[in-house]
């Protein structure tokens, strides 16, 4: 008995001891600079929002935050540079839902993977897709794209920067529920993509604020509907799809994610989460989304897992629907 007491007090021991070595690692963590790369270009909204958190973030860790931008290859580069960076989190990456649900299943070999690489910590903001068309647009109403498109099969036409991406995605998708066929333009990036709406190459182009609001602020082109559930607070004239005549429900959403190395002691990550969420809910944050149009995108870690996974069977029935694939 008196055995068996002391290995109970002795294992209780180094188990106290474990916990505080931990908790004192992620009270000393970073020991050094932190670098948190980005597919998104320099300018983009979501690498914009991506610095001000780093800025915020260099405050409150006392060591500098440092944002490095490699863009292209559908975010391989970034991708490829935060798998060869460090693994002790010292290296973080910025990541979109297709990166982690989508691409699994357009890609038939990716050069990740996705629960090996990453530790998806938490959402950065949620952003909704408007309908996008030229000024002098004969669309008023998405019911009036809809009709046009029934009635000329395969005429009207969509844009998008890529395929795979959440604009090419939600036209798909859009094309499915509303039993249309159109045809998909693929612009070398944003700025030529909305030049083209706004110069009626295109019937229309799904958009969010802080890819299309430069046109939209322009005056050169109209969001005559936005595809969310209902109304987004920065725009309330601009009704929700099901409002302007389209499905009822229909939604295409864009989010970025902060992701860090798999492995890391869970008091490391939620530390880094915890020290995110602050900087998100600063009111310089609340501000910047506003003028983005995006949205705060609280959830638990639980919740966070459940919809990547939701996300991952949406995207795969509109690709399979689609027939798309990058292979």
């Amino acid at each position: 008995m008196k055995l068996k007491i002391k290995l109970l007090a002795t294992t209780a021991t180094f188990m106290a001891l474990s916990t505080l070595s931990l908790v004192s690692h992620a009270q000393e963590w970073p020991t050094k600079s932190v670098r948190i790369i980005t597919p998104f270009p320099v300018g983009s909204g979501p690498e914009g929002v991506l610095r001000l958190v780093a800025d915020k973030l260099s405050r409150t860790w006392g060591k500098p935050v440092i944002v490095e931008n490699k863009p292209g290859g559908n975010g391989f580069i970034a991708i490829d540079a935060f798998k060869r960076g460090a693994t002790d989190g010292s290296d973080l990456i910025q990541l979109d839902n297709v990166h982690l649900s989508a691409y699994p299943h357009l890609f038939k070999k990716l050069p990740y993977d996705v629960k090996a690489d990453f530790d998806p910590l938490l959402p950065l903001f949620k952003t909704y897709f408007f309908f996008a068309v030229a000024t002098n647009s004969k669309y008023k109403t998405v019911g009036d794209i809809i009709a046009d498109a029934k009635a000329h099969p395969d005429k009207l036409n969509y844009g998008s920067w890529s395929v795979g991406n959440p604009v090419h995605l939600g036209s798909a998708l859009f094309e499915s529920v509303t039993g249309t066929n159109m045809q998909h333009v693929i612009y070398k990036e944003t700025t030529m993509l909305y030049t083209g709406v706004a110069n009626g190459e295109m019937s229309f182009s799904l958009g969010s604020n802080a890819t299309a609001g430069a046109m939209y602020r322009a005056g050169k082109i109209r969001y005559i509907a936005v595809a969310a559930p209902k109304r987004v607070a920065a725009f309330p004239n601009v009704p929700t799809v099901g409002e302007s005549g389209g499905p009822a429900g229909f939604e295409v959403s864009g989010s970025t994610y902060i992701a860090a190395p798999r492995g890391l002691p869970k008091a490391v990550t939620e530390k880094i989460r915890r020290d995110i969420e602050r900087a998100l809910a600063e009111p310089d944050m609340r501000e910047k989304f506003a003028s983005f149009g995006y949205e705060s995108f609280p959830t638990t870690p639980e919740q966070f897992n459940a919809y990547i996974q939701a996300e991952s069977v949406r995207f795969a029935a509109v690709i399979k629907k689609a027939g798309a694939s990058l292979d």
